[in-house]
């Protein structure tokens, strides 16, 4: 498997963590047996633990567009040593960015996030 899929696949189980962070916190703070229901009530989180959930969704946002320019580009055979740089960027600011988010530190979590969403961008122009 190349590097590029291996950090597609990284960032995949990252992602997952992330989201089984923010699922626990919802059942630390909601009990296991709201847990359990559909949730029709919604029940509303503030502060860290809402930052928890922004921060997953976010994740699974990042994770759907970067998943494709990894595939179009392992399609192409279109590998360079520039995609696995950008490759490597993204994991990394993405490493990054959920402790700063989780934390509420702002202007550096959004410079971190810029950088691994030109580094997804630049994957997309190169596989075009």
């Amino acid at each position: 498997m190349s590097s590029e899929l291996s950090i597609l696949a990284l960032y995949g189980l990252l992602t997952m963590v992330i989201i089984a962070v923010q699922a626990s916190i919802g059942v630390l703070k909601f009990g296991i047996p709201y847990s359990l229901t559909a949730r029709d009530e919604n029940r509303q989180v503030t502060g860290p633990s809402a930052r928890f959930g922004r921060c997953a969704d976010n994740s699974v946002v990042a994770l759907a567009l970067f998943a494709p320019a990894i595939l179009i580009l392992h399609v192409q055979s279109g590998f360079t040593a520039n995609t696995l740089l950008a490759a490597q960027a993204f994991l990394i600011t993405r490493l990054i960015y959920a402790p700063l988010y989780w934390f509420g530190i702002p202007a550096l979590r959004t410079a971190i996030w810029a950088v691994g969403f030109l580094a997804t961008a630049w994957l997309y122009l190169m596989a075009i």
